[in-house]
C-alpha cells in the first residue's frame, strides 16, 4: 500500500519556504505522493457539514490556491506523484481547469492524479457561481469536458452547462489517455460517478468499519454498471491526529494495516500542523517507522 502525505498549504506554514522544504524532504524519504485540498474562499457561515467532521480552517487563515501549489510541487520534485484531495469541480471553468491540469501533467512529466469532488460548502459554491443543487449533474458534465479536451483531436462538446466546438487544445496530457481521475464522496451519485467516469475512489477519514461498508456499496455500483471492481483504484485520506500519535507508532501501523487488508492501494496521511518542524518530525516517523512496518504486515 502506497503512502502519501498532504503538503503544508494553510496557516503559518503557507509559505514558499515551507512548501518547497516539505515537498523535497518528503521525496527524499520516498513518500509516494504529495497532495493538496481545494478551497478558494472561506465564507463565515456554512449550511452544510464537512465530510471529514469539524472543518479545521478558520476563515482568516492563509490558504494557498491548490492548482498553483501543485504546479510548484511539479517542478520542485522528480518522482513523487502529485494530486488533489479533491478539486471541487464547480470552482473553476472546466476548459480553463483542463488546461491547467494538462500543464501540471506536463510539468511533472506525467505524475498528476486528478482527484475530484462535487463539494459540500454551498456558500463557497454560490460565490464562485456554481449551481449547488445541480452540482452533481454539472460535475458529470465537467468530467466529460475534461475527457473530450484531453483525448479528442478536434474536441467539441454540447451539454447542459458547457458547450464548444471547432477548437484546438494542445498539448494533450503526458499520461494516456489522461491523468487518472479519482472521485471523492460516498453518496450513490458519487459511486455512480466512480464506476462510469472515474479511475479510482478517494475516500475521506473513514473508520475500517465505515470503509468496509462503503466498499460493499461501491462494489454493488460497479456490478450494476458492469465495471470490473479490480479496475478501480482505492484510496483513503486519513487525518493523522495527535491523539492517535500519542498512542504510539504501532497504533498507527495497526490502523493502516486494517485499511491495507480491506484492499486499499493508497493512503494519504494528512498531518498538517502550524509548525513545519513538527510536520517534518511526523514525516520522519512515517517514513522511517510506520511505512516499513505497514509494508511488512
Amino acid at each position: 500500500m502506497e503512502i502519501g502525505c498532504h503538503l503544508p498549504t494553510q496557516g503559518p506554514v503557507a509559505t514558499r519556504e515551507a512548501l518547497l522544504t516539505f515537498a523535497r524532504e518528503a521525496e527524499r524519504r520516498d513518500i509516494a505522493s504529495l497532495w493538496v485540498s481545494d478551497h478558494v474562499v472561506f465564507p463565515r457561515t456554512a449550511t452544510g457539514s464537512y465530510p471529514g467532521g469539524r472543518f479545521p480552517h478558520p476563515p482568516d487563515q492563509p490558504y494557498l490556491e491548490p492548482v498553483a501549489v501543485l504546479a510548484a510541487a511539479a517542478v520542485c520534485t522528480m518522482r513523487a506523484r502529485i494530486g488533489a484531495s479533491v478539486f471541487i469541480l464547480g470552482h473553476r471553468h472546466p476548459v480553463v481547469m483542463a488546461k491547467m491540469l494538462t500543464t501540471i501533467d506536463a510539468l511533472s512529466n506525467g505524475r498528476l492524479i486528478c482527484g475530484v469532488g462535487v463539494g459540500w460548502w454551498k456558500e463557497e459554491l454560490d460565490i464562485l457561481g456554481a449551481p449547488f443543487h445541480a452540482r452533481g449533474r454539472q460535475a458529470d458534465e465537467i468530467l466529460r469536458v475534461f475527457k473530450a479536451l484531453w483525448t479528442a483531436e478536434n474536441p467539441s462538446f454540447e451539454g447542459e452547462f458547457f458547450r464548444f466546438r471547432d477548437i484546438g487544445f494542445a498539448p494533450k496530457p503526458v499520461q494516456k489517455p489522461h491523468p487518472p481521475i479519482w472521485v471523492g464522496g460516498d453518496s450513490p451519485g458519487a459511486f455512480r460517478r466512480v464506476v462510469t467516469l472515474g479511475d479510482g475512489w478517494h475516500a475521506t477519514n473513514k473508520t475500517p468499519a465505515e470503509l468496509r461498508d462503503a466498499l460493499t456499496r461501491l462494489r454493488a455500483a460497479a456490478d450494476a454498471a458492469r465495471r470490473p471492481f479490480e479496475t478501480i483504484a482505492l484510496s483513503l485520506r486519513f487525518a493523522l491526529r495527535d491523539e492517535l500519535l500519542a498512542q504510539g507508532s504501532q497504533a498507527v501501523v495497526d490502523r493502516l494495516g486494517e485499511y491495507k487488508q480491506l484492499g486499499l492501494g493508497h493512503v494519504m496521511l494528512d498531518f498538517r500542523r502550524d509548525d513545519l518542524a513538527r510536520m517534518l518530525e511526523i514525516l520522519d516517523l512515517v517514513a522511517g517507522t510506520i511505512r516499513p512496518a505497514v509494508d511488512a504486515a
